[in-house]
Parts: structure tokens; C-alpha cells; sequence
């Protein structure tokens, strides 16, 4: 799938917002930390990756009823849902001045589309060397899923959630510089997160 950046300037994916605040200084804490131990900017993303995906709990797999929006908050709790994880992988990027976005997924909620579908999150990464936008998925790799970030081949993607055209699951293609209204609406309308991620996910984009 070709990937569709929603801004044709870069900067537009570094910028700061109330979500992807990444001058929280626990937010330039935790990227030192991880940039002291890179070798180039390949490695940090992996390590970025690697601990949204695995330290950060999804609220769901812990059934955490804490709602975390932004960045800083979903660090501090150490736990969200996916969409909360999302803000925290870009804004630790965003601050090493690594453009990242978000694009969307509609999955169904349960195994079968009698389940209901929900939109799920993910983040779009630009490699400047590579002059590439990719697709990671820092969900948190439970129950079977399989995501991966490969620095050797960054090109290869692998996510948490390969889509079931015949269950009317898709891939948004896009790549947004801010998470989508309605991934918004359902972090700001909802008090619990498990009450959230089974009747107050958005079906759509």
C-alpha cells in the first residue's frame, strides 16, 4: 500500500501539540536516555519502538480502567490504549527531530464482523536517510501479535493487526500530522478505558 502523507512538509511532523507535548521533561528525559544508547537515528527509532511496544502496557491486556491522552501522561501511568500509545511514540521522535504521524486501521472488535468494528492506531515514521515513510505498530505484542521494527530492512512492515479485507476491516493509507477528531472525541468523552474500548471506539474515520 502506498503510504499518503497529509502534509507535503516535514516540519509539519515535528511539531508540538497538547497531545504530542514532548517538551514534558519526562519526555526529554526518557529520549536521552534512549539516544545515549543508539548508534544512529535507525537504532533509536527501534529502541523508541521497542519501549513503547513492550515497558508501556495496553490498557486492555492489564484491564486498566485509566484513560492517558497525552504523551507525558501515557509515560508517567505507564499504560494506554492504543491511541494514547501513539501519542507517546511520536513525541519521542518528534523531540530527536524524527517526523512521525498517524494512520488508522478498521479492525473488528472481536475475532468476527459480528463483533462491531473500531478504528485502531498506529504511527507513520519518515526514515530520512531512506527517504521513506514506513508504518510501526507499538500496540504491544500479546495474544499472538507479531509486530516488528527491522532497522536492516525498515521497509519491510510488520504490524499487529494484517487486515481482513473479507471481514470489512482496511487500511487508512494516510498519514496524519494530528491524531483524527474522532480519536480525540472518544479519549476526551470517555472516564474508563475498558468502558471505551468495548462502546466508545469510533467505527470510522
Amino acid at each position: 500500500m502506498k503510504l499518503i502523507p497529509k502534509s507535503g512538509n516535514l516540519k509539519d511532523y515535528l511539531e508540538e501539540s497538547f497531545y504530542v507535548n514532548y517538551s514534558d521533561s519526562t519526555i526529554v528525559d526518557k529520549s536521552e536516555s534512549l539516544y545515549r544508547l543508539s548508534e544512529n537515528k535507525l537504532e533509536y527509532i527501534e529502541k523508541v519502538f521497542r519501549f513503547v511496544r513492550d515497558t508501556i502496557d495496553h490498557s486492555w491486556d492489564i484491564q486498566g480502567h485509566r484513560v492517558t491522552r497525552t504523551a507525558s501522561e501515557v509515560l508517567e501511568a505507564g499504560e494506554g490504549i492504543c491511541y494514547a500509545k501513539s501519542m507517546l511514540l511520536a513525541a519521542l521522535l518528534r523531540v530527536k527531530g524524527i517526523p512521525s504521524g498517524f494512520c488508522y486501521q478498521r479492525l473488528t472488535i472481536g475475532d468476527t464482523p459480528d463483533t462491531g468494528h473500531c478504528i485502531h492506531c498506529l504511527n507513520g515514521v519518515y526514515l530520512e536517510g531512506e527517504k521513506l515513510w514506513i508504518r510501526i505498530d507499538a500496540r504491544g505484542n500479546t495474544f499472538g501479535k507479531n509486530a516488528q521494527f527491522n532497522k536492516a530492512h525498515p521497509e519491510r512492515e510488520q504490524l499487529a493487526f494484517p487486515v481482513r479485507p473479507e471481514c470489512g476491516e482496511k487500511d487508512y493509507p494516510e498519514i496524519y500530522v494530528s491524531p483524527a477528531p474522532a480519536i480525540i472525541k472518544a479519549l476526551e468523552t470517555n472516564e474508563d478505558a475498558l468502558d471505551m474500548i468495548l462502546h466508545g471506539l469510533p467505527e470510522a474515520i
